[in-house]
């Protein structure tokens, strides 16, 4: 692209990874398929970090998410040919053992790249100094100047540590439009069409409640964000691929692993009860209207540690007597263990066998996941125990796969550092190292008046959400996406129409939250009313323990928590059930 195209119209920037194993193709399927300007990807997750520090310990030269070097090996000559800037935080661990590896597949190729690294985010070695205890990783999430750095100094392909999963998007939105660092509300902006672009399809269709009404699902394209100066944007697709970018796809992403109303970034505070959404035409939505505050003093850490070892084991159960025969083996396995581990759960899934119409329908599972330091305890010992049974239990035994040996589980924690901890630095093609400095103005990040804080309530009596009406399925009318963030889960619920929001808000409260969702009784729960989207946001605190790796439910991240409470029953009054659906969709996205 040539320098006078910078500022002189919207960024078109094109996301090409939500997650470390997401489509290979995706990176190719962006610079093929219509003009960008930036390529963007996330390639990290709590259990990434866990994952890639590991890999490093190993082998120091490890540490990345390889399949970048994959994508980048069959499309390096197409994105200098069309002078594409690529940022993405495949560095992980290693970020500079991965730029050197680009800069090794360029010369290779017989390109001239120039390759730039953003580091600083690891406080590994620092950790005891910290307080964050002696960790395998632990990673302040940084923010989007650095980036904005290196492609100021020419930079065609920018690899980063652990920065925020929005901050790739920032970076470039930022560094094309030359946006001061005090332009809060136009850096907010970038922040939330990030958040929607950042975890690929899930803007175009994926994981969205009403994937009925999208016709083409067999590959949705992935999304694109056109961020105009004033950090407004307009989410969209490559023409003829898969998948509908509408309101709702958008919208539903934008509830994706939220908190409160304040959307906390190291470079700024996004109001998500300010931004606007507005179906412009087939997969084009607009998001205007975003408030930006200055960030908050501290930095967000990843601390992972070595949790010890688990196994795992998962009996399935035919037929009549389910719970009896669950009984029986839970009774049999404990009192034939030796050495009890530190921590066994069990979780029973009952089936209804009279209503079934095949065997697989008819069969309950039965789970134990044990926990302890010593891989004694949980190992071939452990595994044996529930082997013996086989013969010497319920009618029917078998299990859902062999047993196994114990394995390695990490546990997450969030932590907190302040913002001139990290040494954010950005190390160019030609050895220059320049630190960023941090944020001259900060703000105590507090609630608003539109968040609420709800203490455990485990003697509570059920709701049902009003009286009146028929008795339905929540997610008859409402949609809704929850996902994880450390050992909370969040779930957000948004209604289709203003008949809806007017019931959820009335009714939609913590108290039915836990009737719907009886786990949360025991918890504390934050709830978020979003008027300006329609929707209302939980965060339940603890429910996934410590973490996805430490598999404390059987949906360690919270993805099907949402559609979970959507199956239960509320009662709705006739003019919500047979109120029209009034966000915006595309002509070509509605059933028949």
């Amino acid at each position: 692209m040539s320098s006078d195209q910078l500022g002189s119209r919207p960024v078109r920037i094109a996301n090409c990874s939500g997650f470390y194993g997401d489509r290979l193709s995706a990176m190719t399927e962006m610079l093929h398929g219509g003009p960008v300007d930036v390529v963007t990807g996330d390639y990290l997750a709590e259990l990434t970090m866990l994952i890639l520090a590991r890999q490093r310990s190993k082998d120091p030269a490890k540490g990345y998410a390889a399949t970048f070097l994959a994508q980048l090996r069959e499309n390096l000559d197409v994105i200098v040919r069309k002078d594409v800037k690529v940022v993405v935080n495949a560095g992980g661990m290693n970020p500079q053992g991965l730029a050197e590896a680009v800069d090794g597949l360029a010369k290779q190729a017989g390109l001239d790249v120039s390759v730039a690294t953003v580091c600083g985010d690891d406080l590994t070695e620092r950790a005891p100094e910290l307080g964050l205890g002696e960790p395998i990783a632990a990673n302040a999430y940084l923010g989007a100047h650095g980036i904005v750095h290196a492609l100021n100094s020419g930079a065609q392909i920018v690899v980063t540590g652990r920065v925020t999963d929005a901050s790739v998007i920032v970076g470039a939105a930022a560094w094309w439009h030359g946006w001061e660092r005090e332009n809060y509300d136009a850096i907010a902006g970038a922040m939330a069409a990030g958040h929607v672009i950042e975890c690929g399809a899930q803007a175009t269709g994926g994981n969205f409640s009403f994937f009925h009404e999208i016709p083409h699902m067999t590959r949705p394209g992935f999304p694109i964000a056109e961020v105009a100066a004033d950090g407004s944007s307009v989410i969209t697709k490559h023409p003829d691929t898969d998948g509908a970018v509408t309101e709702e796809t958008v919208l539903s992403q934008l509830l994706y692993e939220i908190q409160g109303a304040r959307y906390a970034g190291p470079d700024a505070v996004l109001r998500l009860d300010s931004i606007t959404l507005e179906q412009l035409g087939n997969d084009r939505v607009g998001i205007t209207g975003a408030v930006g505050e200055a960030p908050p003093p501290d930095l967000k850490v990843s601390v992972t540690e070595l949790g010890g070892y688990l196994n795992e084991m998962v009996w399935m159960i035919t037929g009549l007597n389910a719970r009896e025969k669950a009984d029986l083996v839970k009774h049999q396995f404990e009192a034939a263990l030796t050495e009890k581990p530190a921590e066994v759960e069990w979780s029973f899934a009952h089936s209804q066998p009279g209503s079934a119409t095949t065997q697989e329908e008819a069969t309950s599972v039965l789970r134990v996941l044990a926990r302890d330091p010593d891989p004694a305890k949980v190992g071939r010992a452990f595994s044996n125990v529930g082997v013996e049974l086989a013969l010497a239990s319920y009618p029917g035994a078998f299990m859902q796969r062999p047993p196994e040996a114990g394995k390695v589980y990490g546990r997450y924690r969030a932590a907190y550092v302040p913002q001139d901890t990290p040494n954010h630095t950005v190390i160019l093609a030609d050895g220059t190292h320049t630190t960023i400095t941090p944020p001259h103005s900060t703000q105590k990040l507090e609630p608003t008046s539109a968040d609420s804080h709800h203490p455990p309530v485990p003697d509570q009596s059920p709701e049902q959400g009003g009286t009146q009406g028929s008795q339905v399925h929540l997610g008859d009318v409402f949609g809704a996406r929850s996902g994880d963030k450390g050992g909370d889960a969040n779930i957000g619920i948004w209604a289709r129409n203003e008949a809806g929001y007017a019931w959820l808000k009335r009714n939609m409260t913590v108290e039915l939250l836990r009737t719907l969702l009886p786990e949360a009784r025991e918890l504390e729960v934050e709830r978020t009313e979003l008027d300006n989207l329609g929707a209302i946001n939980f965060v339940v605190h603890g429910i996934l323990g410590e973490g996805v790796a430490s598999q404390a439910r059987f949906d360690p991240q919270a993805k099907g928590l949402g559609e979970y409470v959507r199956s239960r029953t509320v009662r709705l009054p006739e003019d919500v059930l047979n109120a029209p659906v009034t966000r915006g969709r595309n002509t070509n996205s509605q059933t028949a």
